[in-house]
């Protein structure tokens, strides 16, 4: 029998606010734990990539990652830096088309790896996200190996997007099927 996953919390640039999907679920389920980062603002991948191999190393079973828009390249740099074997999965939503994104703040974390992923994943995608066209988050999904699914015209699946507990990303979290 698979021990029940811990679910770690992947925000993007500039955090996950009190309406995010990503912190509704946090406050819902304890299985949810947040990977705090020491600057939301002014992101630094190498001090992004400690906080998350520090967030994996204490958690005592199998994780899944939960990532939203620069948390999913978080994800995509650390599988390919570091040793995945703690890591059953990943839930990856709004990919940041960092590359095109124009953010001076975000350069650091170009370019998006494009390695396959060690382990079971799921994109999400909306199909009038302003951080990435539907080509690109086909592209990173293909990279990736991962499940693509498009949730329609949401934009970039925030806050903004008024999806509040957002029951439908729950049911695809779901249907990852954990290594």
């Amino acid at each position: 029998m698979t021990a029940q996953p811990n679910y770690l919390v992947l925000p993007g640039y500039l955090g996950s606010g009190p309406e995010h999907w990503q912190t509704r679920w946090e406050a819902a389920d304890p299985a949810f734990r947040r990977v705090e980062q020491a600057d939301w603002d002014r992101p630094r991948l190498s001090d992004w990539l400690d906080a998350l191999d520090e967030a994996v190393a204490a958690e005592p079973g199998p994780v899944v990652l939960v990532g939203h828009s620069l948390g999913c390249v978080l994800t995509a740099h650390w599988a390919a830096a570091r040793p995945a074997s703690a890591v059953a999965g990943a839930f990856l939503v709004a990919p940041a088309d960092i590359e095109r994104a124009g953010v001076p703040e975000l350069e650091n974390f170009c370019p998006v790896p494009l390695q396959r992923l060690p382990f079971p994943s799921i994109v999400v995608a909306s199909t009038d996200d302003p951080w990435c066209t539907p080509q690109r988050a086909r592209l990173f999904a293909d990279a990736w190996g991962a499940r693509l699914e498009f949730t329609g015209a949401h934009g970039h699946l925030n806050s903004d997007s008024g999806l509040g507990d957002w029951p439908f990303g729950r049911k695809l979290l779901a249907e990852l099927p954990v290594s």
